[in-house]
């Protein structure tokens, strides 16, 4: 991939470095003990509302404001067995943070922050709360270890089912450990939430197995009492016009190759960047091509900044990190010189006026779906799995959570209460089934 035109060691070691800095960085005791006593412990209050999880944020934040963290984790946790991941990459500001009442008249809550705060020094505490319940007899199957495959296989473990995940890649973690930006979740985080998941006991992991290469969902249906599928999206739309280019790359392998990169200096990285998207993945990729050295990245969105899938934080992240993001332009043609891009030509549909955007580097973030075939015979629609409220697909026997599930919005935290959803109704599923 490396050409003239690609930089790959501009930066000196030290800049990098500071580029992939933790982003939020965690808070001091003291710092902590401040933020958590400016909360009113609101009743019935709002910041619960807004969590796709339902943490009972004032309870926590008032544990860590009496110094009983380890409680505070606790409370957390019950509710999002991966609320250290989530609170590091939620969006708060959305979210929780957004319906705290003392944003409207000055600042939130940091939520967020608090969060990690009580999470990590659980972790760190060496602390395991959670064991396999008493065995049911049964046995489910997890495909896919993401949040949502996680998550699920935690909560039926502790009901005291045996679960077996089988994943395709050699770590667990999914988007937490493939796709999110490196700065955002540091120092390996992603795999010591996953061991303190699997401490729980009861969970055996199978690496290697992908969905629909040798392994099928009638295997795991005959094998196991219950299937829940997590298998995340693995296409990456494709543009509708001629991509297939040197230079032309999806923006999902770019996170993925930062994530799991010993040097960073390693990676080529353009010149001049452009990114055809406008979720967190665009953003992500384009606020990680600036850190890794390029000198000019452009965000190609088609529609107006607030139908962007980033929230207008992660959209001001970019913006600071030097992106230019162009909104209202749609890709026409992708312009190549010897087989390679060399520029990105987009209209603005409103006055049919025609831009040339100059890049060595061409980043398709525009969405993923599933494959059809990995899944037949359930039930698709824009390619996505089709579920009901409790994560039932269209097979009995059969739920699916996260990103491959229509209707979702490709967060992390809505992906831990799908499998949190999923595990309540195969559990009781399976205790109905044998009279339990």
């Amino acid at each position: 991939m490396a050409t003239p035109d690609i930089a790959s060691r501009r930066l000196a070691a030290g800049a990098l470095a500071a580029g992939f800095a933790d982003l939020r960085p965690p808070l001091a005791p003291n710092e902590a003990r401040i933020a958590a006593e400016r909360c009113l412990f609101c009743f019935d209050a709002p910041c619960v509302t807004a969590c796709p999880t339902s943490i009972d944020i004032p309870l926590f934040v008032r544990q860590i404001a009496t110094a009983n963290v380890e409680g505070a984790a606790r409370t957390i946790l019950d509710s999002n067995i991966l609320g250290g991941m989530c609170a590091r990459v939620c969006p708060t500001e959305t979210l929780c943070e957004q319906a705290c009442v003392r944003a409207a008249e000055e600042r939130p809550i940091e939520i967020g922050r608090l969060q990690r705060h009580a999470t990590d020094r659980l972790m760190e505490s060496g602390i395991q709360p959670y064991r396999q319940g008493p065995s049911t007899g049964r046995s489910v199957a997890v495909v896919g270890a993401g949040p949502a495959g996680l998550a699920c296989a935690h909560a039926l473990a502790v009901a005291g089912h045996a679960v077996t995940i089988y994943e395709a890649r050699p770590k667990l973690g999914g988007l937490n450990e493939y796709g999110i930006a490196a700065y955002k979740t540091v120092d390996g985080f992603a795999q010591r939430e996953v061991a303190f998941v699997l401490g729980v006991g009861g969970i055996n992991v199978v690496h290697g197995r992908r969905l629909g290469a040798g392994l099928t969902i009638d295997e795991l249906a005959a094998t196991h009492d219950a299937v829940f599928l997590a298998v995340g999206l693995d296409t990456v739309n494709r543009l509708g016009i001629e991509d297939a280019l040197d230079g032309v790359v999806d923006g999902v392998s770019l996170i993925a190759d930062i994530r799991q990169a010993s040097d960073l200096a390693a990676i080529p990285i353009g010149r001049r960047v452009v990114v055809i998207g406008g979720g967190m993945t665009a953003i992500d990729v384009a606020s990680q091509a600036r850190r890794l050295g390029a000198e000019e990245v452009t965000i190609a969105y088609r529609r107006a900044a607030a139908q962007m899938g980033a929230s207008p934080y992660e959209q001001r992240l970019a913006q600071t990190d030097g992106v230019l993001i162009r909104t209202g332009v749609v890709p026409r043609r992708v312009i190549a010189e010897g087989g390679r891009v060399v520029a990105l030509e987009v209209e603005r549909p409103a006055t049919g006026e025609r831009l040339t955007l100059p890049c060595d580097q061409l980043f398709r973030a525009i969405g993923q779906a599933i494959v059809a075939d990995e899944v037949a015979p359930l039930a698709i629609v824009s390619g996505r799995i089709v579920v009901d409220e409790e994560r039932r697909t269209s097979r009995p026997g059969v739920w699916a959570g996260g990103d491959c599930v229509a209707g979702g919005d490709d967060l992390t935290v809505t992906a831990v209460e799908d499998g949190k959803r999923a595990a309540a109704s195969i559990d009781r599923a399976l205790r109905e089934a044998s009279g339990g």
